[in-house]
């Protein structure tokens, strides 16, 4: 015997010595309480199309907090250390190459939505 049969075996002899449990009842099928149909273990056909709109409407919901959210919290304030930039000015006549492009979304307040390259990404997401 298999440990499976072995273990059905087990039971169906533990639940006989309690009592109640006969042989022939433990091989029938359930029957229906108070005119109701007998439950079955048949799971019904999903609908892709609904389950796919079911969970992208609710990402939206879950995500849209997350793109609003602020992520500097002394944006705005005389503590906050975003608000400096650092610019580096070459010699050869290029353009200067700062940090307040990245920092000022951060230091107005703003969330990812507002950064440079995560922003366009970000808009992709539903919410």
């Amino acid at each position: 015997m298999t440990r499976k049969t072995t273990g059905a075996v087990a039971a169906l002899g533990a639940a006989m010595l309690l009592g109640g449990v006969t042989a022939q009842a433990a091989h029938a099928e359930p029957a229906a309480l108070d005119g109701l149909p007998a439950p079955t273990t048949h799971l019904q056909n999903t609908d892709a199309q609904q389950a796919l709109t079911g969970t992208t409407s609710a990402l939206g919901y879950a995500v849209a907090p997350v793109k609003e959210l602020r992520l500097d919290p002394w944006a705005g304030s005389g503590a906050d250390v975003l608000n400096n930039g650092v610019a580096v000015v070459p010699d050869n006549g290029v353009a200067p190459v700062g940090t307040a492009p990245l920092t000022s979304p951060l230091s107005g307040g703003g969330g990812p939505k507002d950064l440079p390259l995560a922003g366009p990404l970000l808009g992709v997401l539903p919410g």
